[in-house]
């Protein structure tokens, strides 16, 4: 096989070894494990979600640190748009029979539908490859929103995540991740949508959007940004059954700051207004009369910060732009965004992509002559130990599809957030050994005794692996090797 050297990561290491397994067999296996390992070595998938003008392409744009989604039209983003690290600088559209089409590049961010070379209906979705280290190890999807003006936009967003998952595997961009955008909270219709991913709240992030304009907005007697923090607080409690965490942010102030548009001459402009109180000021940016500066660097001013923006960095700017620029990170909460991205949301989108490395290997058993053989491999990979998370995650996601309310899933919760044997049993960082070995041998012995009254065939292969995770922590004190 043509595959990078081994990742130091035992999940990584058990499935490459699988995989040589299985092209060991020979034949049409070669080609199929080359196949399935570009998808173990790939980047896992992350998707942005939410309603029409909620900032998905906007924070996408922050994230990737280039203004490569577009964010000015009323409903900018007409398809699901995937962006990956790679060069040259390319994109194609794929169509939905699996057709690709390439696009050219002249006018910059291939987005626009005037652009693309097929009709909106037809495409799955728009593949667009440039150099970046920010997406290197996360692959962002940006997607049209739901509920939006135009319903073909919503259906293109739930063919490729949701209807065409199984159906239309070529169609499928696979998501192992979702960052959920709303503002003041989730939309029935939003927490319906999450649920019917593939995924878990362990792989899901929720961001309370457009932060610096929160509560009564930048004029009001609370800082919006303080008082979108506290609220998000709130909600990650509220929604702990669809979503990990909630983290607040301003999406306009990261892009700004992320994709260097802020240049010298718009802080020495902005500096010009810091002896404006904040309600002359705002009169004044929304004033067609001649002032301090012109309406064209008004205008560009609000484009870049926004009122929170323009009315809390005037004093900053005076500084200089990279003064202002490390005050817009600070304050628009992109930090910590990124910090869940790369620790948790990351990890769980790591074992989730091997539950989906897993589910190839078992569907090609199904389907292949070598099928005894297959399985054999799959068992194996399946029995190391290192692999019994990525069998949690996905016991979790399934038991949540058929039985939300079962009381293993709490079980499950607690063993793949634990990160020390201690955690994973539900006891104090400072626990001893004997201590974890113990309360493992308990909570061992309250899962067998409820493997007699399970109600789905979901809580009856959750047990086995719960089983399988207390069994490991009371002989060592750790989930795994």
């Amino acid at each position: 096989m043509n595959a990078p050297a081994p990742h130091p990561d035992p999940v990584h290491v058990a499935l490459d070894n699988g995989l040589r397994a299985l092209a060991g067999l020979g034949g049409d296996l070669v080609a199929h494990a080359n196949q399935i390992g570009a998808t173990l070595w790939a980047p896992p998938r992350l998707v942005v979600v939410g309603r029409l003008k909620a900032g998905k392409s906007t924070l996408v744009n922050a994230l990737i640190g280039a203004p490569v989604a577009e964010t000015a039209a009323l409903e900018a983003t007409r398809v699901v748009t995937i962006y990956s690290d790679g060069a040259p600088s390319r994109a194609e559209v794929v169509a939905l029979d699996g057709a690709r089409h390439p696009v050219a590049l002249d006018s910059g961010t291939p987005t626009s539908p005037a652009g693309l070379p097929l009709p909106d209906e037809q495409i799955a979705y728009l593949h667009r490859w440039l150099p970046s280290a920010a997406i290197r190890d996360l692959t962002f999807i940006d997607t049209p929103g739901l509920a939006t003006l135009t319903t073909g936009n919503e259906t293109a967003t739930r063919r490729v995540l949701i209807d065409g998952f199984e159906q239309t595997r070529t169609a499928s961009v696979d998501a192992d991740a979702a960052v959920f955008l709303f503002d003041s909270a989730p939309r029935a219709d939003e927490l319906a949508f999450l649920r019917q991913l593939p995924l878990s709240p362990l792989n899901t992030l929720g961001v309370l959007s457009r932060a610096d304009g929160f509560g009564e907005g930048a004029l009001g007697r609370r800082d919006p940004l303080e008082h979108a923090t506290d609220h998000a607080r709130t909600l990650a409690r509220q929604l702990a059954d669809t979503v990990s965490t909630v983290v607040p942010i301003s999406g306009l102030m990261a892009q700004t700051s992320h994709t260097g548009a802020l240049v010298e001459a718009d802080a020495r402009a902005l500096a010009s207004l810091a002896s404006w109180g904040p309600l002359d000021l705002v009169d004044h940016l929304e004033s067609d009369a001649p002032g301090v500066i012109d309406a064209a660097t008004r205008d560009r001013l609000l484009d870049l910060l926004g009122e929170y923006g323009v009315i809390n960095g005037r004093t900053v700017a005076a500084r200089g732009a990279a003064a202002l620029n490390e005050w817009l990170v600070a304050r628009s909460g992109i930090t910590l965004l990124q910090q869940v991205l790369r620790t948790s949301l990351g990890e769980f989108a790591s074992l989730n992509r091997a539950r989906r490395v897993l589910d190839r290997i078992d569907a090609l058993a199904y389907s292949h002559p070598a099928r005894d053989h297959i399985r054999a491999i799959a068992y194996g990979v399946r029995s190391d130990p290192s692999m019994l998370r990525v069998a949690l995650l996905a016991d979790l996601q399934r038991l949540l599809a058929a039985d939300p309310f079962a009381a293993i899933a709490d079980d499950l919760r607690t063993l793949l957030t634990g990160r020390t044997g201690a955690q994973c049993v539900g006891l104090p960082l400072d626990a001893t050994l004997d201590q974890v070995r113990e309360r493992a041998r308990i909570r061992l012995a309250d899962t067998q005794a409820h493997a007699l009254s399970t109600a789905t065939a979901a809580e009856d292969a959750a047990v086995v692996d719960v089983v399988r995770a207390y069994s490991a922590l009371a002989a060592t004190g750790r989930l795994a090797p």
